[in-house]
């Protein structure tokens, strides 16, 4: 009989011992897979246990915490961004400690949360493969097409968030210990980290299986937030890239658009839909629901929407971190100054020169007038304009609009801007087609850059920039050893996916440093960190706190487990940065 236990790694173990995660699963501690699949509609819960905890649930600290970082899969993509340069936080907040790189080490509690939350997820892909077992019914096909594509798509963040170099750079890096459904208890004491090369062969195997399945089973998705073969295509995509093999890349990010077109300007721009309900772009992404603990509890302020949407009424509930607690994300000055006024993405962030139009009285408040002035200025980006004021200004140690993201929009139309609990129930992409297609443009440029560069011209002109000129963007600060074209599709990558958890993978991808310090800064001070010299762990340029530690437990019960240097970060603020951009 196999036991539930024999999936779970040891830091798992250790964090049930602290009860500081609860279980997704629909089974108890001692009841064995063959039990928990004999019961009627087992398989069918198994599966959908996958993705019904990506989003909405406390997973890391229950409803008895409520912490806002424990929201799901929309937390680790905050997490990443915040880490680099261009999400600034101007007014220090939950996730400060991913911004500042502090509190990081083997023992602290936010070292948990993203093992924690994976290897949850991990268990319930392994829990799926070992219920389908070694001759799967026609039936199960489809569970087991979605479990290893998840195992696979959690695997893939774990190895670029843990290892300290890429693929690229050394194969023999450590990534993260591998659990999979047929590893025995007694083998967890000793499961050592896989290096690059063995991990992301595991990604492909897993995906070639996933691939296979869907094949098999014909399975039809309904919905975006239930991964099928273009997500398994797309993550292989990712994954060649990752691994240089740009044949491979271009393949599978061909395969992974079928089906899909990219926004168009007036739906990436969209007041009422903008980032929070799928389009003809969405690959993949989750929904947070009315029923989910992360709405329902802490006044829905615990969720993406209430970190990131700004337009909720001040004077009704005055709910949401973003918009009423002055815990703002905001995009990096520098970042959008280099976007061009052509350029759809830019109406996305409100113009930092719109700060000009302040004047104050006597006692510090913004005069009628000015108030008004700004108003009208962000009527341009807002139906709710003073409420974008109230989130800049009057509800934040910010004191200013410029840089405000409006990207990400709540949802449910009027009734969503007057109530969070409609608002705030807002869909996450975690993976677009113009992705892919970027992917495809990037590969084809590193076997031939010409033909990169045209891809490249065509696709922002067609999709983002009427008037874009190759060459404008050519950022190479932290690394001079990148072509130029690799810095131009990067740019590209950093404005069209602001905010979706890609920046800090990119920057690790392609070994970037992190300039925050500047003349203009819209960075907190204390966190104004400049590094981009080879004065790192292993001889790399990024910032060492994007090499994540293993949580203590799992190095102390898993005997062959390394660990990852803690990080160091600056201790003040960095000169202003005197480089070139």
């Amino acid at each position: 009989m196999k036991n539930v236990f024999k999936y779970i790694p040891v830091a798992a173990l250790a964090i049930f011992a602290t009860s500081c995660i609860q279980e997704i699963d629909p089974q108890t501690d001692t009841v064995t897979i063959e039990q928990a699949a004999a019961a009627p509609g087992a398989f069918d819960n198994f599966v959908s246990s996958i993705t019904s905890s990506l989003c909405g649930q406390f997973v890391y600290g229950g409803t008895s915490d409520t912490y806002p970082f424990d929201c799901g899969y929309p937390s680790f993509m905050l997490q990443r961004d915040v880490m680099g340069s261009d999400t600034a936080e101007p007014y220090l907040n939950w996730f400060s400690n991913w911004y500042q790189g502090t509190n990081a080490s083997p023992s602290h509690a936010y070292t948990q949360v993203p093992w924690t939350y994976y290897y949850s997820w991990i268990k319930s892909c392994n829990n799926v493969i070992s219920v389908a077992g070694a001759e799967p019914t026609p039936e199960m096909l489809y569970g087991l097409a979605i479990a290893y594509t998840m195992r696979a798509f959690f695997y893939e963040d774990l190895a670029q968030m843990f290892a300290p170099r890429t693929y690229l750079q050394d194969k023999d890096a450590p990534t993260v210990p591998y659990v999979d459904e047929s590893i025995l208890i007694e083998d967890l004491a000793h499961n050592g980290r896989k290096t690059n090369a063995e991990m992301w062969d595991l990604i492909i195997a897993d995906l070639d299986k996933a691939e296979s399945y869907y094949n098999q089973s014909g399975f039809k998705r309904t919905n975006v937030y239930t991964p099928d073969i273009s997500v398994a295509y797309g993550l292989k995509a990712r994954a060649y890239l990752i691994m240089g093999d740009w044949a491979n890349a271009i393949t599978y990010a061909q395969k992974a658009q079928q089906g899909y077109t990219a926004l168009t300007p007036e739906e990436y721009t969209s007041r009422d839909n903008g980032f929070n309900t799928p389009t003809s772009s969405w690959m993949f992404g989750c929904q947070y629901l009315p029923s989910d603990d992360n709405i329902t509890y802490n006044d829905a302020d615990s969720n993406w929407g209430s970190l990131r949407c700004l337009e909720i009424d001040p004077n009704g509930s005055g709910c949401g971190y973003a918009s009423n607690y002055g815990q703002l994300f905001i995009i990096d000055r520098h970042l959008y100054e280099s976007i061009p006024e052509s350029d759809i993405r830019r109406k996305c962030y409100v113009d930092y020169a719109i700060d000009d139009l302040q004047d104050k009285d006597s006692n510090g408040n913004l005069t009628p007038e000015s108030a008004a002035a700004i108003d009208e200025a962000l009527s341009a980006y807002s139906d709710y304009p003073s409420w974008v004021r109230n989130s800049g200004i009057v509800a934040s140690a910010y004191g200013h609009v410029g840089g405000l993201s409006l990207k990400f929009r709540v949802t449910g139309g009027v009734d969503g801007h007057y109530n969070q609990y409609i608002g705030f129930c807002v869909s996450v992409p975690f993976m677009r087609v113009e992705e892919m297609q970027l992917i495809e443009i990037e590969a084809m440029g590193r076997q031939n850059e010409q033909a990169g560069i045209d891809a490249l011209t065509n696709w922002v002109r067609t999709n983002r920039d009427p008037n874009y000129n190759y060459g404008r963007h050519n950022e190479a600060y932290g690394n001079k050893e990148t072509p130029a074209f690799i810095n131009e599709v990067w740019w590209q990558r950093r404005i069209e996916f602001w905010g979706e958890g890609i920046s800090t993978l990119d920057i690790k991808r392609l070994d970037k440093g992190v300039i925050r310090s500047y003349e203009g800064t819209s960075h907190a001070e204390t966190a104004r960190y400049n590094v981009g010299d080879y004065n790192h762990a292993e001889n790399t340029i990024h910032p060492d706190w994007m090499n994540l530690c293993i949580v203590q437990t799992e190095t102390n019960y898993n005997f062959d487990c390394t660990n990852n240097p803690t990080p160091v970060p600056p201790t003040g603020d960095s000169k202003p940065w005197e480089g070139a951009w």
